[in-house]
């Protein structure tokens, strides 16, 4: 099974798409990319500062992955005062969960709310710092989707532009960016790069053997979207994370017959515990109590409330849920009615897959069933290191590192929350593993420090760049 390219892998100049133009716009305003919730929470935390940005997102509208890539039934995992953007909270009358509508409503009246304009069907192909210049040069590819003016989201107007290209030399830094009619090749420049594409922009689908010979659908969860058409069908989820254990329940109450997959232990808490959700209940002891000893406590509270989970197949890790989260991001699940199904038997645990056949799957205990589908909730990856390319002389403090900036992983070399440090004007929101709250954290933080510097190239309006 092979996946399809990404989209943002970076295009030679040599491969400029034919029949293209080509512009180069300065900047005095930040660039974020990133249309999600992590950009949209950094534009309008700069926008509350009186500092405007310019948002380049390469699909067709905010928050794509929300939009196009997650099934019908989902709902937010944690409550929404843990889950809402700075300086907006969730309309009261909504749950205490919300599902994928209600959130991508609340994304909506965000951007309205602060007047964010991003600049869609713009994909960054390259960006890289500019030493000579101190300016972050980013590359993209725009392509026509309207007529429609898209504007920057600024608190008053544009982007100061300093320069622009041969092709609209007469245009003011007031006026609106408007869609090509074209394909073209655009690029923007600024002393300020927001990385905001988030840890989910790419599915991850593993390579296993026989993938080709079987006979069934094979599809990653950014796929699936409800279980309907699965009814009666025998259906492999290989993962057991939450969304993972949520694919299986919507399987089953669609009359489908869930198989998942299990291939490390997983720690499963109750969504809820002591009357609130378990998610706030560990974030109150953490501000008194170590990692190790609240998570020794959300262990015990979890045997108390829903049993144990080993004997149905899923072993717990050794080390704590909070504490391998910190380590190696991965979530505990939040159990939405999964475990109850396993327990009854409509949900079976097999064995990590060790192949596929013409019509199913080899594990790795040797047993050999036979499946009309297999879902992989195999989670996501960044796609930054595709397209954000070395700092050649990237400053941290006192020390001159030669480096990339992301791991081949798409992580941040530099942890929190030294990855927000913004050295060399760049700023990376929401690659913490902390969700959304998190992206928050890090947009406030981007903003403030963006808004400093921004502020003292204003005072000097013939300052060049």
């Amino acid at each position: 099974m092979s996946e399809t390219p990404s989209p943002q892998t970076p295009m030679p100049m040599s491969a400029q798409p034919s029949g293209s133009t080509r512009g180069i716009s300065i900047l005095r305003c930040p660039i974020i990319v990133g249309a999600g919730p992590s950009g949209l929470a950094v534009a309008a935390s700069l926008r509350r500062l009186s500092v405007p940005s310019i948002i380049l997102e390469r699909s067709d509208g905010i928050a794509d992955l929300w939009c196009h890539r997650t099934y019908d039934r989902l709902n937010l995992h944690l409550p929404k005062p843990f889950c809402q953007l700075p300086h907006l909270p969730f309309p009261a009358h909504l749950p205490t969960y919300p599902s994928k509508d209600h959130f991508l409503d609340y994304l909506h009246r965000y951007a309205d709310h602060f007047s964010l304009r991003p600049l869609f069907g713009c994909t960054v192909t390259d960006a890289r710092f500019d030493e000579a210049a101190s300016l972050w040069r980013v590359t993209a590819i725009r392509r026509n989707l309207s007529d429609a003016p898209m504007q920057a989201s600024s608190p008053s107007q544009s982007c100061d532009t300093l320069s622009e290209s041969s092709r609209s030399p007469s245009s003011s830094s007031s006026e609106p960016l408007t869609e090509p009619r074209e394909l073209e090749v655009v690029e923007f420049a600024s002393p300020w790069l927001v990385v905001a594409t988030g840890e989910n922009a790419e599915p991850v689908v593993p390579e296993i053997k026989g993938a080709q010979a079987f006979m069934g659908s094979l599809l990653h969860s950014s796929e699936y979207k409800s279980g309907v058409e699965y009814r009666g069908k025998r259906v492999l989820v290989i993962g057991c994370g939450n969304s993972g254990m949520e694919i299986c329940v919507d399987l089953c109450e669609h009359g489908a017959m869930p198989f998942m997959s299990v291939r490390s232990g997983v720690h499963v808490l109750p969504r809820e515990m002591l009357g609130t959700s378990t998610f706030g209940v560990a974030m109150r002891l953490l501000k008194w109590l170590p990692t190790r000893v609240v998570d020794r406590f959300l262990l015990i509270m979890a045997k108390m409330i829903i049993g144990d989970t080993e004997k149905y197949g899923l072993k717990r890790p050794k080390m704590g849920p909070l504490g391998l989260k910190n380590k190696t991001g991965k979530t505990p699940v939040l159990d939405v009615g999964a475990l109850s199904l396993i327990k009854a038997g409509k949900i079976k645990t097999v064995r990590d897959v060790r192949s596929l056949t013409s019509n199913g799957a080899k594990f790795v205990d040797g047993e050999e069933m036979a499946f009309d589908s297999v879902v992989f909730a195999t989670g996501y990856k960044s796609n930054v290191p595709f397209w954000l390319k070395a700092i050649s002389s990237f400053h941290f403090h006192d020390l001159k590192i030669d480096t990339d900036v992301f791991s081949a992983e798409g992580k941040p070399k530099l942890p929190f929350p030294n990855g927000c440090s913004g050295e060399n004007g760049i700023y990376f929101v929401g690659f913490t593993g902390k969700g959304l709250l998190g992206a928050s954290a890090d947009a406030i933080e981007a903003a403030l420090r963006i808004s400093q510097r921004w502020t003292s190239l204003s005072k000097n309006r013939d300052l060049v760049l």
